[in-house]
């Protein structure tokens, strides 16, 4: 996320607030709607305007901010700020890095993302959509994690077995689940160490997380 914009709209309604400390309200945002939406209601959607709406809230929350207003404001331009992408336009500081230690590795590298048709375009953006095999996005085969589909149809665009692949991702009822439910390893990332104990395996961060799981190869 591009948390600095986040940052700067606060800052328009009186709260300041550095990126830093957006990004980490973001990482306990992210645990809180996996927990009450995800965890609860079976196939509940990432793509919807609640689950947006929420998630824009639970990070407000983590911040301390509590004006009614500001957070009906604030959430609505979320929903509205750039579209089709919304603020998902930043890269991972470690993508890359992350991505030429698999090609180093004789590994593929793909994305398996909940999207609404743009991941393509956002990874091209940020420099990383050259450096994998292949992206599918739910908007354009029309299945979203958690359903084991859309990580069937990464499997079999990548000619590999599922005990030979492992899913990467930031929700666990969303990546983990779903990985494991078509039969893949998954590694949770817990930069924040907010998720707690899981029936998976985690990391702080991506290096560390394709590390483990080039280790299981």
């Amino acid at each position: 996320m591009d948390y600095a914009a986040i940052a700067a709209e606060l800052a328009r309604h009186g709260v300041r607030v550095a990126p830093e400390a957006v990004q980490r309200a973001e990482w306990q945002a992210r645990v809180r709607l996996d927990d009450e939406l995800f965890a609860r209601i079976a196939g509940a959607s990432t793509e919807t305007a609640d689950a947006g709406n929420r998630y824009t809230r639970f990070l407000l929350d983590a911040l301390g901010v509590a004006d009614g207003k500001t957070i009906e404001e604030v959430t609505a331009w979320r929903s509205a700020y750039n579209p089709p992408v919304g603020v998902f336009t930043s890269r991972d500081p470690q993508a890359l890095e992350s991505l030429a230690l698999v090609r180093q590795a004789g590994a593929r590298a793909a994305a398996i993302s909940n999207s609404n048709g743009s991941v393509a375009s956002v990874l091209t953006l940020v420099g990383v959509a050259s450096h994998l095999d292949f992206v599918i996005d739910s908007g354009n085969v029309g299945v979203e994690k958690p359903d084991p589909r859309i990580f069937e149809l990464a499997l079999e665009r990548a000619g590999v077995a599922p005990s030979e692949a492992t899913y990467i991702g930031d929700l666990y009822s969303i990546d983990v689940r779903g990985a494991a439910a078509a039969g893949l390893r998954a590694v949770l990332l817990d930069p924040g160490g907010f998720w707690g104990r899981r029936d998976c395996a985690s990391a702080p961060d991506l290096l560390s997380a394709v590390r483990l799981a080039l280790s299981w190869a």
